[in-house]
């Protein structure tokens, strides 16, 4: 193994390692470490709550609420914050959700000359913006970080970024 090769695989194990420190998580909240209370929680009313009933709101390990893009995006309802027994969840710190998306240009079909506007046609925020019929990418300054682009893409090649 090369010393370019060790570095870039430290690197990249230290990126994994801080992106599983952080999680995806509902936009109501006003310090990460507030979700320490959520362990107790028994009624997951955020999840019971949600307007999507789709499954977004999910629980990790400890059973705090977790955002998962898998199969839908979120509306920003404020459902889960207004049903918060724990306090953890408010609408007073309402944000976008923490994550920023980017387009794999190698798993793009439309970088790869493929008409295809599978995120485009979801974005609720006309994020999304195309050079002609192809070459889409994601305007940040307009991006909500919603999530609605991630399932539907067939390929992947929406990818997201903790922040």
């Amino acid at each position: 193994m090369q010393r370019r090769e060790i570095f870039k695989k430290i690197t990249t194990t230290f990126q994994e390692i801080n992106n599983k420190q952080k999680s995806v998580r509902p936009p109501y909240f006003e310090h990460e470490v507030m979700f320490q209370k959520c362990v107790d929680c028994v009624t997951k009313d955020c999840q019971v709550a949600c307007k999507n009933n789709s499954d977004i709101i999910q629980f990790d390990d400890l059973g705090s609420p977790v955002l998962n893009f898998a199969l839908q995006g979120c509306t920003y309802c404020d459902e889960c914050a207004l049903s918060c027994s724990s306090d953890v969840l408010d609408i007073k710190f309402k944000k976008n959700i923490n994550v920023k998306f980017s387009i794999d240009t190698a798993l793009c079909l439309s970088w790869k000359k493929t008409m295809c506007f599978s995120c485009k046609d979801p974005c609720i925020d006309n994020a999304i913006d195309f050079q002609g019929l192809f070459s889409p990418t994601i305007d940040l300054t307009k991006c909500t970080s919603c999530g609605f682009c991630v399932s539907v893409c067939p390929t992947d090649a929406i990818k997201l970024e903790i922040i």
